[in-house]
């Protein structure tokens, strides 16, 4: 008599990814997102609560949409430092230093 075959499933995201995606998975459940990849966390855009804006250089250029339903975006560098205002609206923005994966 042959012995039952084993059941197959259907292996999951963790279990077959490979390379970055694997990585960026990992990170994920660490909560971490090296890559940049999830939603960006709220900030009240207040000079105490600063949108977060990171970066692996010293200056950065920085879009804002001032207003929800706006069409068009007030651009503007953004540089280390305190937090700056938008030129516009006024939301404030903060560079962090931000360092690239290896």
């Amino acid at each position: 008599m042959m012995s039952p075959r084993p059941q197959a499933s259907i292996p999951t995201d963790d279990e077959q990814a490979t390379g970055l995606e694997k990585i960026v998975l990992k990170a994920s459940k660490e909560g971490m997102d090296p890559y940049n990849i999830l939603k960006p966390k709220e900030y009240a855009g207040s000079k105490q609560d600063p949108h977060i804006v990171p970066s692996i250089t010293n200056k950065r250029i920085v879009g804002c949409v001032c207003e929800e339903d706006n069409t068009a975006v007030v651009w503007f560098w953004l540089h280390e430092g305190e937090a700056q205002r938008c030129p516009s609206c006024g939301a404030h923005y903060k560079l962090v230093p931000h360092e690239l994966p290896h």
